[in-house]
This record gives structure tokens, sequence and C-alpha cells, in this order.
């Protein structure tokens, strides 16, 4: 089991709609995210920053962001890029963050 991290920019003023879209997350995604590995998603938001921690359990080799070529995927991007920075194909413009401590 793979523990991955990273981090995301949310618009200022969007904590709220960010929040509404993933408590109504699509069943279709959350079913690909489950079959693609993922025991476990978490997201964070820093209101200070606008900075979004995410944090995900694994097992194999892939996480969420191996899963840019699928097309609800690309369609949940769209969704989103209103509300956070997100590069040129509306994926979200996402940081990987190194473990550097671990507590079992």
């Amino acid at each position: 089991m793979q523990r991955l991290a990273f981090k995301m920019k949310l618009n200022k003023g969007q904590k709220d709609a960010y929040k509404k879209r993933h408590d109504q997350l699509w069943p279709e995604l959350k079913k690909l995210l489950k079959d693609s590995g993922l025991s476990e998603y978490s997201i964070f938001y820093d209101e200070e920053t606008s900075t979004l921690f995410a944090f995900q359990k694994v097992s194999g080799n892939s996480s969420s962001q191996d899963l840019a070529d699928n097309p609800i995927v690309k369609k949940w991007w769209d969704f989103m890029a209103d509300i956070m920075e997100v590069n040129l194909d509306n994926s979200p413009v996402s940081i990987p963050l190194e473990e550097v401590f671990y507590l079992e």
C-alpha cells in the first residue's frame, strides 16, 4: 500500500463550491477511483493560502493522478476548472509532496 500526497490551489472564495461539488461526487467517478486501487482519499484546505492538501492510500503503483486519459476524469476536470488553478487541459495544477515522516 502506498501513501501519496500532493497539493493543489483553490481560487480565492471557492471553498464552499469546492466542498459542495465533492459532497456530491459523481458515483461513476467514485467507482473509478475505488476500482483504481484507492482505499482512502482525503483533501484538506488551508484557509490562509487557499492550498488544498490531498492524501491517498493506493494499492499498486498508480494513483488518481494516473487517470488523466479517462473520459470521466476529463469531464470532472472541466467541471472543476472554474474554481481552481488548472493546466491547459483543465487538469488541476498538482504538486507531489515527499513523505518525510510516518508513524504507524
